[in-house]
């Protein structure tokens, strides 16, 4: 998602976990019919693209699940195993890029099948109602079963391309078993439930791409502010999937060489009800986890607990990049507490 188009996407789209999302290890694993387009690149990270030019043996390629055009009774349906179990606050059905093909409706059902691929028989239940759909746009819809899900399936009718499906929710994370466990964790992983929810500039890059799993592509998979021209310094807040007590902090500045931060510092708050109205003004003055931290190009940097500062559990983070650059992946291990 873009940073334009992330001020327009509804709440959900912002504070959830992508729970379709491919890097994550979601994936399409049935649809009735994908001629023209494999299914699978419904659920790619990236923004849908267009190629004017681009055909293959089927026709003109697409970036997204695309039927052929039906000509019996029916409709066509998509079967996607999601990354982890998880609550589901709303989707988005997107059709970015097609705009003769696209279908005129559609609808998503959820299953909980928590060892293996729901059978014929399997119990789905529908949580978007049927909505009609348009050309090359967003369709957003909020969701209000607080059910767990492991697989959604994606009805369009009667058929056509979706470019991307995107199904925004909580992961379904036992925490009280890993705190008994003591375990440590990624307390900010995307897959834990951890979501950036503020960011003071993000233009050329997803801020939540920080919290993705493995190592950056290219310097586009990650968090990369434009230059500075004024004082102070960038920033982005994360809240975490749990709250925990912090023993490590990774910054990777892969592939950020000409244009990563000079230093980096973190904050920290454990923060109780009212969360999103006042973060930015109350996050200047939480405490800090991470002194100011002088960053390399292209390098792990990772700080131990003698270079942190923590005080007990904390809920949300504050990354200061400063003045200004990318950071491709950042990881707090710690252990979830039950505060």
């Amino acid at each position: 998602m873009s940073h334009q188009e992330n001020h327009d996407a509804p709440e959900f789209a912002r504070k959830f976990v992508n729970l379709a999302d491919e890097r994550l290890g979601a994936e399409a694993i049935f649809a009735t019919d994908d001629f023209f387009a494999d299914k699978q690149r419904m659920l790619q990270t990236a923004d849908a693209v267009f190629y004017p030019d681009r055909y293959d043996d089927h026709g003109k390629w697409m970036d997204g699940w695309e039927s052929r055009r039906k000509r019996v009774e029916g409709h066509d349906y998509c079967v996607v195993r999601l990354a982890t179990s998880g609550r589901i606050y709303g989707v988005d059905i997107d059709t970015s890029h097609f705009t003769g093909n696209f279908p005129p409706a559609g609808s998503l059902e959820g299953c909980y099948c928590p060892n293996g691929d729901p059978a014929d028989d399997a119990k789905w239940d529908e949580i978007v109602a049927p909505m009609g759909l348009g050309a090359s746009a967003h369709h957003y819809a909020d969701v209000t079963s607080d059910a767990i899900y492991t697989h959604v399936r994606l009805h369009i009718y009667p058929d056509g391309g979706v470019a991307r499906l995107r199904v925004y929710g909580r992961p379904n994370r036992d925490w009280t078993e890993m705190a008994t466990k003591g375990e440590q964790v990624d307390l900010a992983a995307m897959i834990n439930g951890g979501v950036v929810v503020g960011w003071s500039d993000a233009h050329y890059g997803n801020p939540n791409a920080i919290l993705a799993p493995g190592r950056g592509v290219n310097m586009g998979d990650g968090w990369e502010t434009r230059r500075r021209r004024e004082p102070g310094n960038e920033w982005l807040i994360i809240e975490l999937g749990h709250p925990g007590e912090i023993e490590k902090i990774i910054v990777d500045t892969c592939h950020f060489k000409g244009n990563y931060p000079d230093r980096v510092s973190i904050q920290g708050a454990y923060v109780d009800g009212e969360k999103d109205k006042s973060l930015r003004a109350r996050s200047m003055f939480w405490s800090t986890i991470l002194p100011e931290s002088k960053m390399q190009a292209d390098h792990i940097h990772e700080f131990d607990a003698a270079s942190l500062t923590v005080n007990g559990p904390v809920t949300h983070l504050r990354v200061n990049s400063i003045p200004d650059g990318g950071i491709s992946r950042l990881r707090i291990l710690g252990k979830p507490t039950t505060k």
